[in-house]
Protein backbone atom coordinates (compact mmCIF):
# COMPACT_ATOMS: atom_id res chain seq x y z
CA UNK A 1 0.00 0.00 0.00
CA UNK A 2 1.45 3.82 -0.62
CA UNK A 3 2.30 5.66 2.71
CA UNK A 4 -0.02 8.73 2.97
CA UNK A 5 1.84 12.03 2.85
CA UNK A 6 1.17 14.47 5.77
CA UNK A 7 -1.34 17.01 4.93
CA UNK A 8 1.44 19.69 5.17
CA UNK A 9 3.50 18.15 2.35
CA UNK A 10 0.96 17.14 -0.31
CA UNK A 11 -1.57 20.36 0.15
CA UNK A 12 -1.58 23.61 -2.32
CA UNK A 13 -0.18 26.10 0.67
CA UNK A 14 -2.60 29.20 0.73
CA UNK A 15 -1.68 33.17 1.46
CA UNK A 16 -3.46 36.28 1.52
CA UNK A 17 -1.32 39.57 0.28
CA UNK A 18 -2.96 43.09 0.93
CA UNK A 19 -2.86 46.01 -1.37
CA UNK A 20 -3.28 48.93 0.73
CA UNK A 21 -4.17 51.50 -1.66
CA UNK A 22 -5.25 55.27 -0.65
CA UNK A 23 -6.83 56.05 -4.13
CA UNK A 24 -7.10 60.12 -2.97
CA UNK A 25 -3.14 60.38 -3.64
CA UNK A 26 -2.80 57.16 -5.53
CA UNK A 27 -0.04 55.71 -3.26
CA UNK A 28 0.32 51.61 -2.26
CA UNK A 29 1.94 50.29 1.12
CA UNK A 30 4.90 48.36 -0.10
CA UNK A 31 7.70 46.19 2.12
CA UNK A 32 11.16 45.52 1.24
CA UNK A 33 12.29 41.96 1.98
CA UNK A 34 14.96 42.05 4.16
CA UNK A 35 18.41 39.94 4.05
CA UNK A 36 16.75 37.12 6.50
CA UNK A 37 13.47 36.87 4.29
CA UNK A 38 12.85 33.45 3.36
CA UNK A 39 13.31 34.04 -0.24
CA UNK A 40 13.50 37.40 -2.57
CA UNK A 41 15.86 39.25 0.08
CA UNK A 42 15.89 42.80 -0.85
CA UNK A 43 12.77 43.11 -3.35
CA UNK A 44 10.25 44.86 -2.83
CA UNK A 45 6.74 43.04 -2.33
CA UNK A 46 3.11 43.58 -0.62
CA UNK A 47 1.90 42.66 2.39
CA UNK A 48 1.50 38.99 2.71
CA UNK A 49 1.62 35.87 4.77
CA UNK A 50 0.29 32.18 5.13
CA UNK A 51 -2.89 31.31 5.93
CA UNK A 52 -3.35 29.12 9.58
CA UNK A 53 -5.30 25.88 9.70
CA UNK A 54 -8.86 26.99 10.01
CA UNK A 55 -8.60 30.34 9.51
CA UNK A 56 -10.58 32.38 7.15
CA UNK A 57 -8.76 33.94 3.98
CA UNK A 58 -9.67 37.37 5.15
CA UNK A 59 -8.61 37.28 8.94
CA UNK A 60 -5.00 36.00 7.49
CA UNK A 61 -5.47 39.24 4.96
CA UNK A 62 -6.04 41.06 8.59
CA UNK A 63 -3.66 39.55 10.32
CA UNK A 64 -0.61 39.67 8.24
CA UNK A 65 -1.18 43.16 6.99
CA UNK A 66 -1.38 43.99 10.95
CA UNK A 67 1.09 41.97 11.71
CA UNK A 68 3.71 43.31 9.19
CA UNK A 69 2.74 47.23 8.85
CA UNK A 70 0.81 47.85 12.02
CA UNK A 71 -2.33 48.86 9.78
CA UNK A 72 -5.68 47.84 10.78
CA UNK A 73 -8.59 46.91 7.97
CA UNK A 74 -11.53 45.50 8.66
CA UNK A 75 -12.28 42.17 7.30
CA UNK A 76 -15.33 43.60 5.38
CA UNK A 77 -13.66 46.42 3.64
CA UNK A 78 -10.98 43.86 1.79
CA UNK A 79 -12.03 43.28 -1.93
CA UNK A 80 -10.66 40.73 -4.19
CA UNK A 81 -8.04 42.43 -6.60
CA UNK A 82 -6.27 39.16 -7.87
CA UNK A 83 -5.56 35.74 -7.18
CA UNK A 84 -2.25 34.11 -7.58
CA UNK A 85 -1.74 30.54 -8.18
CA UNK A 86 1.53 29.02 -8.42
CA UNK A 87 3.03 25.71 -9.58
CA UNK A 88 5.68 25.56 -6.76
CA UNK A 89 6.96 28.27 -4.28
CA UNK A 90 9.98 28.47 -1.52
CA UNK A 91 7.90 27.30 0.58
CA UNK A 92 5.10 25.70 -1.01
CA UNK A 93 6.78 22.62 -3.16
CA UNK A 94 3.31 21.70 -3.62
CA UNK A 95 2.05 25.37 -5.04
CA UNK A 96 0.24 27.81 -3.09
CA UNK A 97 -2.46 30.41 -3.97
CA UNK A 98 -2.38 33.63 -2.67
CA UNK A 99 -5.21 35.45 -2.52
CA UNK A 100 -4.42 39.14 -3.45
CA UNK A 101 -7.02 41.87 -1.59
CA UNK A 102 -7.50 45.72 -2.12
CA UNK A 103 -8.48 47.86 1.17
CA UNK A 104 -9.13 51.21 0.78
CA UNK A 105 -9.81 51.98 4.09
CA UNK A 106 -7.94 51.48 7.20
CA UNK A 107 -6.46 52.87 10.31
CA UNK A 108 -3.14 53.84 11.70
CA UNK A 109 0.24 54.43 9.55
CA UNK A 110 2.39 52.33 8.35
CA UNK A 111 5.22 50.70 9.91
CA UNK A 112 7.88 47.79 9.92
CA UNK A 113 6.82 45.65 12.64
CA UNK A 114 8.93 42.76 11.66
CA UNK A 115 12.20 44.16 10.99
CA UNK A 116 14.18 40.94 11.53
CA UNK A 117 12.16 40.04 8.23
CA UNK A 118 12.16 43.11 6.61
CA UNK A 119 14.50 46.22 5.48
CA UNK A 120 11.41 48.57 5.45
CA UNK A 121 7.44 49.31 4.79
CA UNK A 122 6.58 52.65 3.19
CA UNK A 123 4.01 54.56 1.04
CA UNK A 124 4.91 54.41 -2.76
CA UNK A 125 3.52 56.33 -5.52
CA UNK A 126 1.28 53.77 -7.46
CA UNK A 127 2.94 55.22 -10.95
CA UNK A 128 6.31 53.87 -8.89
CA UNK A 129 6.40 51.23 -7.99
CA UNK A 130 10.28 49.71 -7.74
CA UNK A 131 11.31 47.52 -10.63
CA UNK A 132 13.25 45.18 -7.79
CA UNK A 133 10.00 43.57 -7.11
CA UNK A 134 9.18 40.11 -6.22
CA UNK A 135 7.64 38.95 -9.56
CA UNK A 136 4.36 37.43 -9.10
CA UNK A 137 3.50 40.29 -6.35
CA UNK A 138 4.26 43.06 -9.11
CA UNK A 139 2.26 41.42 -11.84
CA UNK A 140 -0.45 41.02 -9.33
CA UNK A 141 -0.26 44.63 -8.29
CA UNK A 142 0.26 45.81 -12.08
CA UNK A 143 -3.00 44.04 -13.24
CA UNK A 144 -5.15 45.36 -10.45
CA UNK A 145 -3.94 48.67 -10.94
CA UNK A 146 -4.61 48.89 -14.55
CA UNK A 147 -7.62 46.06 -15.03
CA UNK A 148 -8.68 44.90 -12.33
CA UNK A 149 -9.44 42.00 -10.72
CA UNK A 150 -7.97 38.62 -12.30
CA UNK A 151 -5.87 35.52 -11.78
CA UNK A 152 -2.37 35.05 -12.79
CA UNK A 153 -1.05 31.64 -13.07
CA UNK A 154 2.54 31.41 -12.47
CA UNK A 155 4.96 27.67 -13.21
CA UNK A 156 2.30 26.07 -14.80
CA UNK A 157 2.41 24.04 -18.17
Amino acid sequence: PRALKPASESMTLLAAAVIVHDEATNRVVLLQRGENAKFGQGLWDLPVGKSEPGEPITRTAVRELYEETGLVVRPKALKIAHVIHGAWGVEAPNGYLTVVFAAHEWSGEPQNREPQKHAQVRWTDATAVPEAFVATSAEALHRYLDDGPGVLLDGWE
